[in-house]
């Protein structure tokens, strides 16, 4: 047996969008079962979204802590945003949030890992990047608004990272599965062996 996630569509007699937001949106199908039964399937549908684990000469970790009001806490995350543009290039994307929430660049780029943060209930899928070989951005600060205005800003070493999210003190998906696949990387072929920042996505297809 290979170990590795296949697509499949199984048959919709209907669906429906009950609520539609300002980014995401809800959607109910009738979802016919493999023993011919129809089940209600209630889920977000959600354009994904991109995350940077950004890794300086030191061998820490760029980290911002903002307000999440769904969980009501402060998490500590790595830059991080949605695919705001159908089609769009994720390493694109990923750039962009590397400036606007730390006010940095980065020289070299690889693709850390894919994964969909809840398939259970959101058809949400994130890229998660590496950056390495960091460096001031130029030119003014992006303007923030709404929660982004109160984040604070760490560099954390990748060790203690690793403990903390082992120890249950940072929450946050793509910081975790990021800095784990980090290490196990380094445990494996090298970061050099990773794919490449363009490397073809099939969960959010792009353009060049």
């Amino acid at each position: 047996m290979t170990i590795k996630d296949t697509p499949e569509e199984w048959e919709i007699r209907s669906t429906e969008t009950p609520f539609v937001g300002n980014k995401t949106s809800v959607r109910t199908d009738e979802v016919v079962m493999p023993d011919g039964s129809v089940v209600r399937r209630d889920y977000q549908v959600h354009p994904g979204s991109v995350a940077v684990l950004a890794l300086d000469e030191e061998d820490r970790v760029l980290l911002i802590r903002q307000y999440r009001h769904p969980v009501r806490h402060k998490l500590w995350e790595i830059p991080a945003g949605l695919l705001d543009v159908p089609g769009e290039n994720p390493l694109h994307a990923a750039q962009r949030e590397l400036y606007e929430e730390a006010h940095a660049k980065a020289g070299d780029w690889r693709v850390l890992t894919d994964v969909y943060t809840t398939p259970g209930g959101c058809d949400e899928a994130v890229r998660i990047f590496l950056a390495r070989d960091l460096s001031e951005a130029e030119g003014e600060r992006f303007v923030t608004e709404h929660e982004e205005t109160d984040m604070e800003y760490a560099r954390v070493p990748v060790d203690e990272l690793v403990r903390r999210v082992l120890a249950g003190d940072v929450h946050n998906n793509c910081l975790a599965v990021g800095v784990l696949s980090l290490v196990a990387a380094r445990a494996g072929d090298g970061l050099d062996a990773l794919r490449p920042a363009d490397a073809p996505w099939p969960a959010r297809p792009f353009t060049s």
